[in-house]
């Protein structure tokens, strides 16, 4: 294809700047307002489109990819209830701060009069989860719209643009991009903020500091070793990181708990409380008598770096300000983690021993994907010793986010396992995850977190005095009747599973599957 503006339409235009730009891949689920888009991915080669059965696996993918890549991915949705069925993903995307660019398709501009069945205002739908919003005008000028997207997405730590594109722009004549991508760097923090950090940790009073965004990768954590050679200092990662390098050789990081009554009284501790690219940690929910935010008025707060800020930058000048002479680095190695004992409480499969049995068997530079909630919660002080790896959670709280985050960044590390951890519940929202690990062959391995309910709901009514729940409410947080066969469902969207119900099973099969390419599911039915 010549790039020429007169043998060129406005979808080739855009996908040739995609290509132009550095994108590789789209997770999609098109349909007749796209079809130009699709053919373009045709005659511009460049970009794998990944199908997707569901539109929250195209954006729950584009999620993890974006995390995993520090680039973003495509998607391409059909109309306002493509983008709809993915915008509890795309939610979770926007807390995660992650790169994400959406193609929405909408009707031919002169037939939008017409208010068809599918018409929808777009531009509402999207205004939540978005940071940039742009309703496509002129089909010459989509190769430049896309430009702009892909800026405002590649902006670190990361957010989310969606363009809309009108079927009959896609048609018309294109032209190539202008100008090439200028992406802005983070903002660098003020000195002031250094020298107030400093001052505090100096001081050698009761200190914690909270780490999120980029403070959590490799750079970051290089500097907070470092503040801890130096100082007194605690770490917490925010309770719901986005993306922790984790394991043998990164430094001692306490996950913030997930209730406030726990979480309250750790945070108390500290007089003074500096926030490191993590933002005020507040409660999920509301509890009467509890408050919203965990640090307390009487503690002092610095904030040292904001998430969208430079937080590794502003941690290297903290270390540099209280490094001492004579101190060299400390190498961190833990105690391996052993497997879960032969006694008859080790062998009970729990969310503790199958957390541990995942932590003891995985490979070096494998990627987790955590959506078990109440069964790995407790006990994710596991991975601190395990083999390095990278961490990731759901910063949004919109589940089922695991199974197609875990799709997004195996694509975008193909050489690395990816081991999801997943809740049985919320494995439902988006299980056709599973067909596409199938098609593309990904090294994925599921471990269903089986208790056959919503536990967190169960907890949550527990702990709001609902304790002795009658049998119409008990049948919303049920899910074993009828129990879910998930063997069977696995199988059936092409991903090989097996049941375990011990921990010697769960070992024995983990140790046979880590090997092996390509996507596999464990159902492991846990003891409560």
């Amino acid at each position: 294809m010549q790039p020429s503006k007169f043998k060129m339409n406005g979808a080739e235009s855009l996908i040739q700047g995609a290509v132009g730009l550095g994108l590789d891949h789209c997770f999609a689920n098109p349909g007749t307002t796209e079809v130009p888009l699709v053919r373009a991915l045709d005659t511009v080669p460049g970009i794998k489109p990944v199908l997707c059965l569901f539109e929250g696996v195209c954006t729950g993918a584009a999620d993890g990819f974006g995390r995993m890549a520090g680039r973003p991915a495509l998607t391409l949705l059909h109309l306002g209830p493509g983008l709809s069925n993915g915008l509890a993903c795309l939610h979770d995307a926007r807390r995660a701060r992650s790169p994400v660019v959406n193609l929405v398709g909408d009707h031919a501009t002169w037939h939008q009069a017409a208010d068809a069945p599918l018409q929808s205002d777009i531009e509402s739908l999207a205004r939540p989860v978005s940071a940039w919003i742009r309703r496509a005008q002129v089909s010459t000028g989509l190769a430049t719209d896309l430009l702009e997207a892909v800026e405002v997405a590649s902006r670190r730590p990361g957010r989310i643009a969606t363009l809309v594109i009108p079927h009959d722009l896609q048609l018309e004549e294109g032209v190539e991009v202008g100008r090439p991508l200028e992406i802005q760097p983070p903002v660098s923090v003020a000195p002031s903020r250094v020298e107030s950090a400093g001052e505090a940790l100096r001081m050698g009073r009761p200190l914690a500091i909270i780490l999120g965004s980029h403070a959590l990768r490799a750079r970051g954590l290089r500097a907070v070793a470092r503040i801890g050679l130096h100082s007194t200092a605690r770490f917490f990662a925010e309770a719901f990181p986005a993306r922790w390098e984790r394991g043998q050789g990164t430094p001692p990081v306490q996950r913030l708990p997930y209730f406030p009554e726990q979480a309250v009284p750790l945070i108390s501790s500290f007089e003074t409380i500096i926030l490191a690219g993590a933002p005020t940690p507040v409660s999920f929910f509301g509890y009467p008598g509890t408050p919203s935010r965990y640090i307390s008025p009487s503690q002092r707060t610095i904030n040292l770096a904001g998430p969208e800020e430079d937080v590794e930058g502003a941690l290297e000048m903290l270390a540099d300000s209280i490094t001492s002479a004579g101190r060299g680095e400390e190498t961190f190695n833990y105690p391996v983690p052993h497997l879960p004992d032969g006694s008859p409480n080790g062998k009970k499969l729990t969310g503790a021993t199958m957390t541990a049995a995942v932590a003891a068997l995985l490979p070096p530079n494998a990627i987790v994907m955590d959506e078990g909630h109440t069964s790995t919660a407790p006990s994710t002080e596991f991975f601190q010793a395990a083999a390095p790896h990278s961490y990731l959670t759901q910063p949004g709280g919109a589940i089922g986010l695991g199974l197609p985050c875990a799709v997004g960044a195996a694509i975008a590390c193909p050489d690395r396992p990816v081991i999801t951890l997943q809740a049985d519940g919320s494995a439902m929202y988006n299980i056709q995850a599973l067909w596409t690990m199938a098609r593309e062959g990904l090294n994925i391995k599921t471990i269903i977190c089986n208790n056959s309910g919503y536990r967190i709901v169960d907890l949550e009514m527990a702990r709001a005095g609902a304790s002795n729940l009658g049998e119409r409410a008990r049948s919303l947080v049920d899910i074993n009747s009828p129990p879910v066969d998930w063997v069977g469902l696995s199988r059936g969207l092409g991903v090989p599973a097996a049941r375990v119900t011990t921990v010697d099973q769960l070992v024995q099969l983990l140790s046979r599957e880590m090997s092996q390419p390509g996507p596999f599911l464990v159902d492991a039915v846990l003891e409560l």
